[in-house]
């Protein structure tokens, strides 16, 4: 959320990171309702000071003993106080209309954020490690799944209908090891690893950037208020909701968890194997530090660098790419996706996303810190997903598969694989 005086101060920057962001913000609507919400605010401020004046003086009128005259003047309280109620109904009512508006402001992008439509205008600033080159017709993840018989996407719909898979054996120890190891490079690195709830209030949702906008892409359980959240940034942000908290440090948080999307609009779009699912598990970045640009710059570049490491680890080619404003949601400032080579794709695939969100999200959801001098401040949160499986299975398969049809185990997972140096074909 943004600050009311700041869109008013900076009417043409909003505009254009609505129109950059494809984002439909009302801003005439929200700064016409401001108004009568300040005029409103105003107003029952006299009435409450008049209304004081007045209860005092009933006050001095009984000590006087003049209970008539008395009387009269708590009647016109009485009156006052009516004409009170109906006008702070007014003023809740037009509170409640501004923050609805509000909600839909778009988080301005950096300077250096590339101006572009979508995922086609993102600008790749770095390439890591060697695209493989076959010698022979490489087979995609799902082939390689069910050859190696640790991949069952027919009986997962038949379970849970399309976008639903099973990992048996190997392929379930693979989706756990790329975990552990995301996990141990988190820890060694100074964050605290949690396990956090992936079943939230909608309030959650709404102080974290995701709601209102986010709901077609988010499962509701019906009947009891709660959401399935798509990302555990949601919870670990909301741990921290309402609280003033201690930044002489960044604060480093890992968030472990299952998730959920629901994927409404990428109908006919990498519908095959385990590209876009509805159940998914993720080790998620977040941090929250001062409200200083240059230091969650920085905070972000360490987090993609976090993320980087891992795919080394992985041995993996990958690109890293500056994300348009025209690809970018309300709620980011400043983002950098990883994609991943995938050769049955012949391309890059997303498999990671850094986001910088300024003091959005804090200020949404009431996170603030002491300044040097006192002062309480909103923070600024960042969030980069660690690993997110099992997409990331699709490159970790594809790029080690050899001819023979085994699949080489990289260094770094080995020890979470009892040891395995590569998945062999099973005996016939």
């Amino acid at each position: 959320m943004l600050e009311m005086n700041w869109i008013k101060d900076n009417q043409e920057l909003v505009r254009n990171t609505a129109t950059w962001k494809k984002v439909d913000f009302p801003l005439d609507e929200l700064l016409d309702r401001d108004e009568k919400r300040r005029g409103l605010r105003q107003e029952t401020e006299q009435m409450r000071a008049e209304r004081n004046g007045l209860t005092k003086e009933v006050e001095q009128l009984l000590r006087k003993g003049d209970r008539p005259a008395g009387e009269i003047v708590k009647a016109q309280v009485r009156e006052l106080n009516h004409r009170l109620n109906l006008l702070e109904a007014d003023l809740n009512e037009a509170e409640r209309h501004c923050r609805e508006l509000m909600l839909l402001a778009p988080n301005p992008v950096s300077q250096d954020t590339p101006i572009g439509h979508d995922d086609n205008d993102n600008v790749e600033l770095r390439l890591n490690g060697a695209v493989p080159e076959f010698g022979f017709t490489p087979r995609d993840h799902v082939e390689l799944g069910e050859l190696h018989d640790i991949i069952d996407i027919p009986r997962g719909v038949k379970a849970g209908g399309p976008r639903s898979y099973v990992l048996k054996g190997a392929g379930l120890m693979l989706h756990l090891a790329v975990q552990r190891l995301a996990l141990d490079v988190l820890t060694a690195r100074g964050f605290t690893v949690m396990d956090v709830p992936v079943i939230v209030r909608p309030e959650a949702l709404e102080r974290t950037g995701f709601f209102p906008g986010g709901m077609d892409q988010t499962y509701e359980l019906s009947g009891d208020n709660r959401w399935l959240v798509g990302t555990s940034e949601v919870s670990l942000v909301s741990l921290y909701s309402d609280e003033i908290v201690e930044l002489d440090t960044p604060m480093r948080l890992a968030g472990m968890s299952t998730c959920f999307r629901r994927e409404v609009g990428s109908a006919g779009r990498d519908v095959r194997g385990l590209y876009r699912v509805h159940q998914f598990s993720k080790i998620e970045q977040v941090v929250l530090c001062r409200n200083d640009e240059g230091v969650s710059d920085q905070m972000l570049h360490e987090i993609l660098a976090n993320a980087e490491h891992i795919l080394q680890l992985l041995e993996l080619p990958y690109r890293v790419m500056a994300v348009c404003t025209g690809d970018m949601s309300l709620k980011t400032h400043k983002q950098y996706d990883i994609e991943t080579w995938m050769p049955s794709r012949d391309a890059y695939g997303e498999t990671h996303s850094a986001s910088n969100l300024l003091d959005f999200q804090a200020r949404r959801s009431g996170i603030r810190f002491r300044d040097a001098d006192g002062r309480l401040q909103y923070c600024h949160t960042l969030n980069n997903t660690a690993v997110a499986t099992p997409r990331i299975l699709i490159p970790l398969l594809e790029n080690h598969q050899q001819e023979d049809g085994s699949i080489y185990i990289p260094q770094a997972l080995r020890k979470y694989m009892d040891g395995l140096e590569r998945l062999e074909l099973p005996q016939q």
